[in-house]
């Protein structure tokens, strides 16, 4: 089964339908479903148009229209709700046939967001459909269509979880349902991939320190788990869903459940099922968690159940492969792309239980490791699209996109951060050299224009402090910015306090340069010369106002590692300069004992400033570190995931905060385009290696939308041997300068050192 090539109907013959007659106001609803018997003389050629105010699954004939997990997908329903197109000639019959259609709360009105709000966009949940055959519409919701909610699942939640009886799967009491008039002007066709199940674990049940039954199912992931036991008519078991244990071993939800969210019942990520007599297989339908441990409450046996997690996320091939032989590394690498996975369902979220929002910051650190790591570019295609939807009148750029917040007067005023809006330019870009598709570019293009005019437009009120800055009409000192977010050692409250307070021209300003050089040469390849002259001027002078403001005539003075790696990274020096930044950068991190303390917003670029400037050594002491503040700390602890913070489990074992945020993950995009050398972009293919006995050997694999890109190289003895594959025309720079530029091929190369 899969999802239709076909567009939209022509016209839409169905109605939008409500299956509830009334809403109990005090709890939670039951999903709602749907049935409707019809009649065909052919089924060739039988394609299902679906969507939905909530989330469904629909079955024809008892079998399931498409495999996608959550559907119709998350996104500002207002501006646009997808619509599914499925090939079901195989699952329909000459003669009687059968729909039957679930619906839950999904993201419409379900719990989403910072604030675990509910009805966001509406207390309705509703169903449109139409089946046509050779074009022809052969069956339509309408007031035709029966309706129940006497179903097995009883209550049903993205974050708190899923209430199910097995002892409800014949239902009796059926009842009409309501034409609704929602119209049909937000819809469009999905044209990204669907969200689906895909790797399986099974759990191993282990008995804590405080008497509890536990399963472990040794990956963290965002999905859900599989029961499979034989029990009794009407026994229950409860599962609690979470991602590690704490100090003492024992099961907890502590680190995702901040005091706020409790207040709120808190994100329970719970399952509740009741059994029928015998055998039962069940997973849920309407919830997904980030866990990789289920704490088991119930009286069945357990000694032949099973329990499998099912890892969900959308439907991307994995291009990126990395080895080396420093195994903690390996693992390393692995985290990162287990956090992605984790994170990329529909649209790229910071984290998949506290809060599942697509936040642009984290989006944007990490997309350029994104596009080596798997085949990405749907699903980032179709988050800029909500990225669009979001973007204010006056061209600022919201933090979260779809927005899922409260709408108050304090979450409207903390938007439109440096760094995170920024990502409307940054992310189209690096797709671009990626994929090499002028498309993403010519979409984003006015998102971007409006962005950079809107950044500009806060820099001309400038703070008494800064009056002395003859570009200070390009210092962006105005508007609320993160900084340079969670930073070891430094409290965020306090960062967010100085910036609302005192601006962070460092950031903002850097960003202003950034976005606005960036934006002169996408304004170059779209032939809109005007437009790239303007943004060359405006990048030029971002570029003088911050050398004015926050260099000591292109000297740094800080004990931060971002105020080094940003002015390097972005260009905002000249080469002497950056040399002598990155020399300082060196003289930090090693005096600080090759510790870091960067942020989410310089840590991608830091082992590549200190490689490319000959502090090669360094970087890779920064990869090998095992103390916290380190990549390699978490990995110590047993994580199989990236963590929103270095320290996510201290020392003492206790935990806190997201384990399974990607952003700092994107240091696997140094293992690819600096410790092996792949780097694609506009200008062609450069394979420029940078080993390290440290790491014995490392071999990276990319397959690239121009082909599959390889780079070997290992230590043996007193030589060094690489080893490259290329599918195009490269240049191969090897460690000791030599240069090669080669045709398609295999090359092998010895180095003496």
């Amino acid at each position: 089964m899969k999802m239709s090539e076909y567009g939209l109907p022509q016209k839409w013959q169905a109605e939008w339908i409500n299956p509830e007659l009334q809403i109990n106001e005090e709890k939670r609803q039951p999903a709602s479903v749907l049935r409707r018997r019809f009649s065909l003389e052919e089924t060739v050629n039988a394609v299902l148009y679906i969507t939905a105010h909530g989330v469904y699954e629909a079955y024809l004939n008892g079998k399931r229209a498409g495999d996608f997990v959550l559907a119709p997908g998350t996104g500002d329903y207002h501006s646009r709700l997808c619509v599914q197109a499925y090939d079901v000639s195989e699952l329909l019959v000459k003669g009687d046939n059968e729909i039957i259609v679930c619906l839950g709360d999904g993201w419409y009105r379900g719990s989403v967001g910072i604030d675990g709000l509910t009805d966001y966009y509406g207390k309705d949940i509703a169903l449109l459909t139409q089946l046509e055959v050779n074009g022809k519409p052969v069956l339509c919701s309408d007031e035709n269509w029966q309706a129940s909610q006497s179903g097995c699942i009883r209550e049903n939640d993205l974050q708190k979880g899923e209430i199910y009886d097995a002892r409800n799967e014949t239902i009796t009491d059926w009842h009409g349902v309501k034409k609704e008039d929602f119209g049909y002007g937000n819809l469009a066709l999905t044209e990204s991939v669907p969200v689906i199940e895909q790797e399986r674990f099974e759990g191993k049940l282990i008995h804590t320190s405080n008497g509890e039954t536990v399963i472990d199912f040794g990956q963290n992931l965002a999905g859900y788990t599989e029961i499979r036991v034989h029990a009794h008519e009407g026994q229950t078991i409860t599962l609690w869903h979470g991602e590690t244990l704490d100090e003492n071993g024992n099961f907890t939800q502590e680190n995702f459940n901040p005091g706020d969210r409790n207040q709120n019942g808190g994100i329970e990520q719970k399952i509740v099922y009741t059994c029928k007599e015998g055998l039962n297989v069940y997973k849920p339908h309407f919830t997904i968690f980030g866990f990789r441990y289920a704490k088991v409450e119930t009286d069945i046996d357990l000694s032949d159940a099973e329990f499998t997690s099912i890892a969900v996320y959308s439907k991307m091939r994995q291009t990126g492969f990395f080895e080396c032989g420093n195994a903690d590394v390996n693992r390393l690498f692995l985290n990162s792309l287990w956090s992605m996975k984790s994170n990329f369902c529909d649209i790229p979220t910071d984290c998949p239980t506290r809060e599942r929002a697509g936040w642009t910051g984290d989006a944007q650190v990490f997309a350029h490791t994104a596009v080596y790591l798997s085949d990405c570019l749907p699903v980032y295609r179709k988050w800029l699209d909500e990225c669009r939807y979001a973007q204010k009148e006056d061209g600022l750029v919201q933090n979260i996109a779809p927005v899922n917040n409260s709408g108050s007067m304090i979450s409207n005023m903390l938007q439109g951060s440096s760094g995170w809006g920024d990502a409307c330019v940054i992310v189209p870009w690096t797709l671009y050299l990626a994929y090499g598709d002028r498309t993403i570019l010519e979409e984003n293009y006015d998102m971007m224009t409006k962005w950079v005019d809107f950044s500009l437009g806060r820099a001309k009120d400038t703070r008494p402090q800064y009056q002395d800055n003859p570009y200070k009409e390009y210092l962006v000192d105005q508007g609320f910015h993160f900084g340079e977010w969670c930073q070891p050692g430094v409290d965020n409250t306090e960062v967010m306090k100085n910036t609302m307070m005192n601006g962070a021209p460092e950031v903002a300003t850097a960003f202003l340069y950034r976005s606005a050089a960036l934006l002169s040469q996408i304004a170059k390849i779209l032939n809109h010369q005007e437009d790239a002259e303007k943004y060359a001027e405006i990048a030029k002078n971002a570029k003088k106002a911050y050398r004015f403001t926050c260099t000591d005539e292109g000297a740094i003075h800080s004990e931060r590692q971002c105020e080094y790696v940003r002015p390097v990274s972005f260009g905002l020096l000249d080469e002497e300069e950056a040399k002598k930044a990155a020399d300082d950068l060196n003289s930090l991190v090693v005096n600080g004992g090759y510790h870091l303390n960067t942020g989410f917003l310089s840590t991608p670029d830091l082992c590549r400033v200190l490689a490319q400037y000959g502090h090669i050594d360094t970087a890779y002491r920064l990869l090998l570190q095992k103390e916290c503040p380190s990549w390699l700390y978490a990995v110590d602890k047993g994580a199989t995931t990236i963590w929103e913070t270095w320290d996510g489990i201290r020392e003492d074992g206790t935990v806190h905060d997201s384990l399974n945020h990607y952003s700092y993950g994107a240091i696997s995009g140094w293992l690819f385009d600096g410790v092996c050398g792949i780097n694609l972009s506009a200008d062609g293919l450069v394979i420029r290696p940078c080993p390290d006995r440290s790491l014995g050997w490392a071999k990276a694999c990319w397959d690239s939308p121009k082909g599959r890109i390889e780079s070997a190289w290992k230590y043996v003895n007193d030589m060094m041997e690489m080893d490259i594959t290329v599918p195009m025309a490269a240049e191969i720079v090897l460690p000791d300068g030599q240069k090669h530029s080669v045709e398609k091929g295999t090359y092998h190369y010895e180095i003496s050192l």
